[in-house]
């Protein structure tokens, strides 16, 4: 299965591209089998994965002993009902409160925040992160029914605060794990493009799709991008 054309495809559609709920709604089947699919997968992801959780939590136990290892924060999900994301913790315990003072560094455009060298980032979170192993306990909110494996990524309220109503349409879905901006050098990619990835993705979506985009996300995890 080809999965390096994933990124190709967007340049055959235009800058804009309008979704209905109606739209969505009409591919039952697909909706129906893409829950059975999250189910099996995230239950079979985090049974294969348990030994790296466990060498994960201790490398960030070993690391920062005082904090958490797992990571909650609210995201704004399907039809803006919002849910506890799980991650590993890759920043120090006050992150958040640190981050009022970092937005005036934030290196991507629009309602979003990157930097690249993020002070908060422990030395453990700095692999995890550009490796993705800090977002697999979301297995967990896919499992939950709050998330798909593949879908758009979850923002957090102070980000939809600042959309217009076009941007609105990415949240017509579950968010997911893993989706094309996440696999398209994600932090060379400025908001308004990860709009109409995600678009383009909603609008073009299958499990034949979304099986490609779990296979190159696996080899991005082998072989990381530019993320941070």
């Amino acid at each position: 299965m080809n999965v390096s054309n994933l990124n190709s495809d967007i340049k055959k559609v235009g800058e804009e591209i309008i979704i209905s709920k109606e739209e969505i709604d009409s591919k039952y089947f697909y909706l129906l089998m893409k829950r059975i699919f999250d189910i099996f997968g995230s239950v079979i992801g985090l049974v294969v994965l348990s030994p790296l959780f466990l060498i994960v939590a201790y490398k960030i136990k070993k690391e920062d002993s005082a904090g958490p290892i797992f990571f909650s924060q609210e995201r704004v999900g399907k039809n803006r009902k919002t849910f506890k994301m799980y991650k590993f913790r890759s920043m120090c315990v006050d992150a958040e409160e640190k981050l009022e003072f970092l937005l005036q560094h934030n290196e991507v455009q629009g309602a979003m925040f990157k930097m690249k060298e993020d002070p908060r980032v422990t030395k453990i979170g700095k692999f995890i992160r550009r490796t993705s192993i800090d977002e697999l306990p979301q297995l967990f909110n896919v499992l939950k029914g709050e998330m798909s494996l593949v879908g758009p990524r979850p923002p957090l309220q102070r980000e939809v605060d600042e959309y217009s109503m076009y941007d609105t349409q990415r949240l017509f879905v579950k968010p997911g794990c893993t989706g094309l901006w996440q696999t398209s050098g994600r932090n060379e990619v400025g908001f308004q493009e990860m709009v109409r990835l995600d678009l383009y993705y909603i609008k073009n979506s299958s499990l034949l799709y979304d099986l490609k985009i779990i296979l190159k996300t696996v080899v991005i995890m082998i072989k990381p991008n530019s993320a941070y």
